[in-house]
């Protein structure tokens, strides 16, 4: 499915990857060139083409254009250069807008969802119970691919940032400089420039490039990059008035044959070779007195968002290339000066706290307004200001089912007004993900699952859903449950909860051998009551009545044993972690007590079991690791705990030390060496571990001298499946081993 994604955004991402593009005045837009009684002089037009990452190049040009005091009258931009030349028209300095490409996170930009810190505590616990990032929508008519590869929040928050203040809802055909960004019409295929449209929408419509980020509804027009229609709009530059056209195209070459070894890199290239044949036929439009600026952006992609610096440079030599042409251009320093202020003195709004008079959130499929309005944490009565009003209802997305969220401010003499805008994705509401977990110490200690977890959302105004989740391999297990919250956007709900499972374990004696193998099944109901503690935790409470069988399989014992319990269970979950697959920040934590209250079938004590897990994630530089512990306790005749296997005490045979109470500390640290294609994972790292844990009873306390010492070495990569781990362990005094493990670490 990885394969399916990356395809999908190859095929979509082509007009993305080049183009440039023209502006058009609009009639009432005043520039703010020094006055032509001075120095008559040409109508200079900037025209900003896609790109991607190499669209930084764009900054380089101004920066560029500006040392040479080359003044611009008219700005046109699509995709990356809709951004960069909005800001500029808006008053944005270079210096600023360097800043900003330093300063953002361009991968989170990119990625599928928001950051998992900022998801609510129901889609963290996804990520827990299966790591795989593989969803699709899955519905009667068939399962389907969500819309595009990347989430908008991000996208959304660093549009907002690179735009001055007060600049976001302001018309493009208002700002500074006449501004016009070029969109597609997604049902028609016709060009729709965006001349009065809010200049934040503006520059988000003509960001959409199919299949990467969402398209976007303007004026009921669903809106898409507007490469698709028209590369270089020179034509549209003539129309607003330009004399001369400064073009700067930062589009991808046509890829060599030997380049095209794959399906996606062929489909890759047909989208280039129609976006480069339309560029052609542009080009013909420039005129002898107009200027192509073409940086040499070789081997920098268009998700290559590391590599700013260098693009920003290229930008600034293909200027110095042509300034023999371009100081024809330039403005003495006074007047350039005067142009300069002209074009950066915007009125600028302080956005001050005013009180919140009137919040309306607008219906949007199956989702309950009310609950969205609760979530949003905004009331009336409160003092906020437009950057909070964003954030709240940017928030929403961590929900994990809404494609996009509008925000709009207004003020009026009662106060302040906010509206939220949301988008359902409506292939969210039936989610499947799909995912893999495996081990191998590649002796006869193998296990594999495939695990498939499907989610029915927002099935009553309260916001009940249906999670089911199934696991076929080593292990067979099929558990659904009912989550029911207690009222509109309320902490508190319920959850009854089914479970059937098959599996089977090993026993060891002290010496860490195989005795034998029991077999067994189960059968289970609980019913949970519970409370979510913000997006970071929850507590619950589960009345559990459970049936188990099980029989020994090593020796073979055909007589099985039945065993009937009543079990009370106290959980209490910490979950801030930034990413399942290698967490640099944040943290994991779990406090579990169970008691049988009644049992039946077997004459052993009722029994009780606690456990304490806690992971704690850190960063420095190029180093990533955590640090974990675990003490586990069982009385009465409960099973027994267990430690064993990969990163618990590593070269050991899995599970192979037991005992009434364990207890285990690590610490992990890795070096990032690279990254995985996007469309496949993310940071591939190289690292290792040292552990330290045992077994130990009432009648033999802890002793540290008696504590197993191990150590490991690995490399992880972060999958779509999941963190994969490619190691080897050992133990002091004990066995090595080499592991092959996808899956959770704890």
């Amino acid at each position: 499915m990885a394969y399916l994604r990356s395809l999908a955004a190859a095929l979509c991402c082509g007009f993305f990857l080049s183009g440039a593009l023209a502006a058009q005045q609009p009639p009432n837009a005043t520039s703010v060139a020094p006055d032509a009684a001075i120095k008559p002089r040409p109508k200079v037009a900037l025209v900003l083409s896609g790109g991607g990452a190499r669209g930084f190049a764009h900054i380089g040009v101004l920066r560029a254009l500006q040392e040479l005091r080359i003044p611009v009258d008219i700005v046109v931009g699509t995709s990356m250069g809709s951004v960069v030349g909005g800001a500029y028209a808006a008053g944005s300095s270079v210096e600023q807008l360097e800043q900003l490409v330093r300063r953002t996170d361009w991968n989170a930009v990119v990625a599928d969802r928001p950051p998992r810190d900022e998801l609510v505590y129901r889609r963290r616990e996804e990520d827990l119970l299966l790591p795989s990032r593989i969803e699709l929508g899955a519905h009667l008519d068939g399962v389907s691919l969500p819309p595009a590869a990347a989430g908008n929040e991000a996208l959304e928050l660093a549009l907002s940032r690179v735009l001055p203040p007060g600049a976001r809802d302001k018309p493009a055909n208002l700002l500074q400089l006449p501004f016009r960004s070029v969109a597609s019409d997604l049902v028609t295929g016709e060009l729709v420039e965006l001349n009065d449209t809010p200049l934040f929408l503006a520059m988000r419509a003509s960001l959409a490039v199919p299949g990467v980020f969402a398209p976007v509804r303007v004026n009921q027009r669903l809106l898409v990059d507007g490469g698709l229609v028209r590369n270089l709009p020179v034509d549209v530059a003539r129309e607003m008035g330009a004399d001369i056209i400064i073009a700067v195209n930062v589009g991808t070459p046509l890829a060599q044959e030997k380049e095209l070894v794959s399906a996606v890199s062929v489909a890759q290239q047909m989208l280039q070779i129609l976006t480069e044949q339309n560029v052609q036929r542009s080009l013909k439009e420039l005129r002898p007195d107009d200027i192509l600026l073409q940086p040499d952006l070789g081997g920098i992609g268009f998700l290559d968002f590391a590599r700013h610096e260098r693009a920003m440079k290229e930008g600034e030599a293909a200027v110095r290339a042509m300034s023999g042409r371009l100081v024809a251009l330039a403005l003495p320093e006074a007047q350039y000066a005067s142009y300069e202020l002209a074009r950066s003195s915007a009125p600028v709004a302080i956005d001050q706290p005013v009180r919140l008079t009137k919040l309306e959130v607008a219906p949007s499929g199956r989702i309950n307004p009310k609950e969205l309005e609760i979530q949003s944490g905004l009331k009336l009565g409160q003092l906020v200001t437009s950057e909070q009003a964003n954030k709240a209802g940017n928030q929403l997305f961590g929900r994990g089912d809404l494609a996009r969220v509008e925000t709009e401010v207004r003020d009026d003499e009662n106060g302040r007004s906010v509206l939220i805008k949301p988008t359902e994705a409506e292939w969210a509401h039936s989610r499947l993900r799909v995912g893999l977990e495996l081990s191998s110490d590649f002796t006869d200690n193998n296990a594999f699952e495939l695990k498939v977890m499907h989610v029915l959302s927002s099935l009553n105004d309260w916001g009940a859903e249906l999670r089911t989740i199934g696991r076929v391999g080593t292990e067979r297990a099929l558990t659904t449950q009912f989550w029911q919250p207690l009222g509109v956007g309320s902490q508190w709900y319920v959850a009854p909860t089914l479970e059937y499972g098959a599996s089977s374990t090993d026993l060891f004696d002290s010496r860490g051998l195989r005795q034998a193998r029991l077999a067994y099944d189960y059968q289970a109901a609980s019913l949970v009551l519970g409370r979510q503690l913000g997006r970071w935790g929850d507590l619950r409470y589960s009345l559990v009545r459970q049936l188990a069988r099980g029989h020994y399989s090593i020796p073979e014992v055909l007589e099985k044993q039945r065993e009937t319990q009543t079990v009370h269970a106290l959980t209490f979950n910490i979950d801030s972690l930034d990413t399942i697959a290698f967490p640099t920040r944040g943290t994991l934590f779990t406090l579990d007590w169970q008691r049988a209250v009644q049992k039946s079938g077997i004459t052993s004590p009722a029994p009780t079991q606690q456990r304490v897990q806690g992971l704690e994630a850190f960063h420095a530089g190029r180093w990533a690791g955590h640090v974990y512990a675990e003490w586990a306790r069982s009385q009465g005749g409960a099973s027994e705990n267990n430690l064993g296997g990969f990163l618990r005490l590593s070269g050991t045979t899995p599970d192979s030390v037991q005992g009434s109470r364990t207890i285990l500390g690590r610490i992990v640290m890795a070096r990032s060496i690279g990254a995985m294609p996007a469309a496949l994972g993310g940071d591939v790292r190289l690292g290792f571990s040292l552990e330290a844990g045992g077994a130990y009873s009432p009648q033999d306390p802890l002793r540290w001298g008696s504590l197993k010492q191990a150590a490991s070495a690995f490399v992880a990569v972060d999958t779509r499946f999941g963190p994969l781990y490619f190691g080897t362990g050992t133990t002091k005094g004990g066995n090595s081993s080499a592991y092959l493990f996808l899956g959770p670490i704890w």
